[in-house]
C-alpha cells in the first residue's frame, strides 16, 4: 500500500473482456510503484477500482500472485461506478488502491481437501484460491468446485474450466436455477448441488463466496455435513467504504469487514452472518 493509504496507484487496463452478461474482467498494469505493492498479494484481498470523475468501489483480486505482472478484477454492472468502468477500454487508466484486508491461509490449508463453492460474481474472489492450488498441486488433496448462477450467461470464467477439470484430483461441478436449450449439467440452487455432490468434511475446508443469502443457507447446510466452523471459510465484501476501517460502514456486530476480514470463519463470526443479510 503507498504512503497513503487514500491515495490509489495508477493502473492501466491492458485487457477488457466480457465475462458474462453485465460482468467484465480488467486486467490492469500498474505503475508509479504499485506493481510492488501488489506483487505478493495473496488470495482472498480485496482494492479499490476508481472510475476517474466518478468515484471508486472495492473488488475482490481476482488473480493469483505468481500468474504473471498484472492483476485481475471482475466488474458487474451495478451503479454510478461501476457503469463508468464498463465504458473504459485497453490502453484507459484507472485508480487501484490496497490491496486491502485479510486472505484465505494458504500454508495451513496444505495437505487439506478443499470445497470451493461460488455463486455468479462470487465466482471472482475465489478464482485465486483456484489458481494457487492448480498452481502448487501438490501440496493439497483434492479440489471440488461447486460453481452457480441464476443462468449460464451469468457464470462466470467458462474458459477456464477445462484448465480447471485437466488439473490432477479436482472436480468440477456447475449448476444454474434456469437453463438454457444448451444446458446440459445440474439445474437447482448450489445447496442441491452441494448435497448431491456430498464432500466430505474429513480433513475439509469449505471456502464460499456469493451473494449473502447463498452465504447464510450454504454455510448452515455444511454445518449440517459436518463442516467444523472453523474450517467453514466465508469472503465478505457487502457495503465497505473506506476500505481502512474508519467509516464503519461495514460493521459485522463488532467486526469490520475491511480490516478483520473480507475472510472469515464460522468460528469468527457465527451468528453475527446473520445481519450480513
Amino acid at each position: 500500500m503507498s504512503e497513503n493509504p487514500m491515495k490509489p496507484y495508477l493502473g492501466r487496463l491492458v485487457e477488457v473482456r466480457d465475462l458474462a452478461t453485465e460482468i467484465k474482467l480488467f486486467r490492469v498494469e500498474l505503475l508509479n510503484g504499485g506493481q510492488q505493492a501488489f506483487c505478493d498479494c495473496k488470495p482472498g484481498q480485496f482494492a479499490f477500482l476508481s472510475a476517474f470523475g466518478l468515484g471508486e468501489a472495492p473488488f475482490g483480486i481476482a488473480s493469483a500472485p505468481g500468474r504473471g505482472p498484472y492483476v485481475d478484477f471482475a466488474v458487474n454492472r451495478l451503479g454510478t461506478v461501476t457503469s463508468g468502468l464498463h465504458e473504459l477500454d485497453e490502453g484507459d487508466m484507472v485508480g487501484v488502491r490496497g490491496p486491502l484486508g485479510n486472505w484465505f491461509p494458504m500454508d495451513a490449508f496444505k495437505g487439506k481437501n478443499l470445497v470451493v463453492l461460488g455463486g455468479g460474481i462470487g465466482g471472482a474472489p475465489l478464482r485465486p484460491v483456484i489458481q494457487y492450488v492448480i498452481d502448487h498441486r501438490s501440496d493439497y488433496g483434492s479440489l471440488t468446485i461447486l460453481w452457480a448462477a441464476r443462468h449460464p450467461s451469468l457464470l462466470v470464467f467458462t474458459d477456464e474450466y477445462d484448465e480447471w477439470r485437466k488439473a490432477p484430483n479436482t472436480r468440477l461441478h456447475l449448476t444454474v436455477d434456469t437453463p438454457d436449450e444448451k444446458w446440459d449439467h445440474s439445474v437447482g440452487l448450489i445447496t442441491d448441488l452441494l448435497k448431491k455432490v456430498a464432500p466430505s468434511p474429513d480433513n475439509s475446508v469449505s471456502i464460499t463466496c456469493g451473494p449473502p443469502i447463498m452465504i447464510h443457507y450454504v454455510t448452515r447446510l455444511l454445518s449440517e455435513m459436518g463442516f467444523a466452523p472453523q474450517d467453514n471459510y466465508v469472503t465478505l465484501e457487502a457495503r465497505m467504504h473506506c476500505g481502512l476501517g474508519k467509516c464503519g460502514r461495514c460493521n459485522l456486530g463488532e467486526k469490520l469487514i475491511c480490516v478483520d476480514g473480507p475472510v472469515f470463519t464460522m468460528a469468527d463470526i457465527g451468528s453475527l452472518l446473520e445481519t450480513y443479510l
